[in-house]
């Protein structure tokens, strides 16, 4: 049997530390949103945080006969969703914000004004499994009742993660708006909602979870990285190779070289969010100090300054991450789609370095993006390794290029084409001589 752990996230997450006075992790928390908001570092940084997002995790048990409500204001950014999970870490449903119906005007729907001021919405949480499976990673015009099926695992145990990704500016973490409010109904008729509610919720409890939820264990990653007769910089590829996310078996084929081609891309992982896709690859700098990027970009919504008007694209939302290793899931930093240069195809460049090693053209102006890799790699044992990763958010039904077009491994490079990311690796020099930076003030 599947060993059980009770791990509670950071002990400094605390009831009594969340009433301190001086708090060492900033960002608004409450008596039911107790763990987060996780982001890259200051924040919480586990399970492979997007550096452009903030994470609130909550976990409850909604007493016999209870209903049980989460209301809220529409924040003011990108994206938003409620989304459950089991002790796993594997999810059960996403709730995104375009599928939440209000009185109000819901500023995520393509259209929409984004910033009235009326912008409240309630949601319903139940302790059921879903009867059917919402269609993941697309947009979908279905009516999803305003309702999160999240089952009760262990001990009667739920959790669901509340996810913000980029609020507008000056709006962060938390979009401008407060943290939904808990509301608890009795079978009586008797309301209670904030902490009277966190009481009857028992939202204080620690979250139960599997250890293989959050990450591989040093001792098995250990193993995975010293194979007998594999190269020091096993498993990186030169060139990289790029892998949907597919079930754990596959995961950890990655290292021992054994995925099995036909395996079916999965959502299981490190708390993954339903409405994304991901594809990933190992790298080792002993290939070559600078990791070059390039690849066509998907056009998303224009809202990160707080756009009056909310517009569609082929995408809600991409990046790509520098993270380290499957032990510690921790990501070094990210880059959202618009605040990547492109070049006038609608192309992009990336390097990927560490800071000692940047070229001195790997700068916006002269048409990078770039971003770090750890000093100490996988942050245990490798200090050359990085793991890179590209997420596809809410992808049109029209986009055929999207990494949630990709059912299987074999088909991942032709059917995103142009989209599909090519990777080398160079040395400081050459990118700084292969890419001359052409500044506006030297023509």
């Amino acid at each position: 049997m599947k060993a059980k752990f009770l791990f509670f996230l950071f002990f400094i997450l605390s009831v009594d530390l969340i009433q301190a006075k001086e708090d060492p992790i900033p960002g608004p928390r409450n008596c039911f949103w107790s763990i987060g908001p996780a982001s890259s570092d200051p924040y919480i940084n586990l399970a492979y945080p997007d550096a452009n997002v903030f994470y609130w995790a909550a976990v409850f048990t909604i007493p016999n006969d209870a209903q049980f409500s989460i209301e809220g204001s529409y924040p003011h950014s990108r994206y938003m969703s409620f989304a459950s999970y089991d002790e796993n870490g594997k999810p059960i449903e996403s709730l995104a914000d375009y599928l939440i119906n209000s009185k109000s005007v819901n500023p995520f729907i393509p259209g929409n004004k984004r910033n009235e001021k009326k912008r409240d919405y309630k949601i319903t949480v139940v302790n059921e499994h879903p009867k059917s499976k919402r269609k993941i990673g697309q947009i979908v015009n279905i009516n999803s009742e305003n309702k999160l099926h999240a089952p009760s695992y262990g001990k009667g145990q739920q959790a669901i993660v509340y996810r913000i990704y980029l609020p507008d500016n000056e709006k962060q973490p938390d979009g401008g708006v407060q943290l939904p409010t808990p509301v608890l109904t009795l079978p009586n008729g008797e309301k209670y909602q904030d902490d009277s509610a966190c009481d009857l919720l028992n939202s204080r409890q620690q979250l139960a979870v599997s250890l293989g939820a959050l990450g591989i264990p040093p001792g098995q990653y250990r193993k995975l990285i010293t194979q007998k007769g594999k190269p020091d910089t096993w498993p990186a590829h030169n060139p990289p190779k790029w892998f949907i996310q597919l079930d754990r078996q596959s995961l950890i084929g990655m290292y021992t070289g054994k995925i099995n081609p036909d395996a079916p891309r999965s959502e299981g992982g490190f708390y993954p969010n339903l409405d994304n896709h991901y594809i990933r690859t190992i790298i080792n700098r002993k290939h070559g100090k600078v990791l070059i990027i390039k690849g066509k970009a998907p056009v998303v919504p224009n809202t990160i300054n707080g756009e009056e008007i909310m517009t569609t694209g082929e995408l809600r939302y991409w990046s790509i991450c520098s993270n380290q290793s499957f032990v510690n899931t921790r990501v070094n930093d990210c880059l959202y789609d618009q605040e990547i240069p492109l070049a006038s195809d609608g192309t992009y460049t990336i390097a990927v370095s560490r800071e000692e090693d940047r070229p001195r053209n790997a700068i916006k102006e002269c048409g990078f993006g770039w971003l770090p890799m750890a000093v100490d790699g996988d942050g245990l044992f490798d200090d050359d390794v990085t793991i890179v990763q590209f997420r596809h958010m809410l992808a049109s039904a029209n986009f055929k290029r999207s990494i949630q077009s990709v059912f299987k491994q074999k088909e991942l490079e032709i059917t995103m084409g142009d989209y599909m990311p090519k990777s080398k690796y160079l040395m400081t020099n050459q990118v700084e001589t292969i890419f001359p930076c052409l500044l506006s003030n030297n023509e």
